[in-house]
């Protein structure tokens, strides 16, 4: 799992080959602290097949008001270099496995 800003978030996500899971957090959040472990679980289980990057919303704001977030943790799901998907908020591990199966590897 990788970490972006707003200077290599382009490079990371949006020229990125695979898809993105995009977790948008901040260390604060106690959500986000929660579905952590789920996503690093992910990270291992969907290697080669797609690419999760966390963004602290506090370090790059400017990410936050580009891509709308209103709440976190939101998690977009980002493919061809576009927003393919949303959620916001503590989702569980099925429907998360959900959430990403409907979008990776589906062309």
């Amino acid at each position: 799992m990788r970490n972006a800003t707003e200077q290599d978030f382009d490079e990371i996500v949006l020229k990125n080959d695979k898809p993105v899971l995009v977790d948008f957090w901040a260390p604060w959040c106690a959500p986000c602290k929660a579905l952590a472990p789920t996503l690093d679980e992910m990270a291992e289980e969907y290697d080669g097949e797609m690419e999760i990057v966390k963004v602290d919303v506090d370090a790059n704001p400017g990410l936050a008001e580009r891509f709308e977030v209103r709440g976190i943790p939101l998690l977009l799901i980002v493919k061809n270099g576009v927003e393919a998907a949303r959620t916001v908020g503590t989702v569980s591990r099925s429907r998360l496995d959900a959430f990403v199966d409907a979008h990776v590897g589906a062309e």
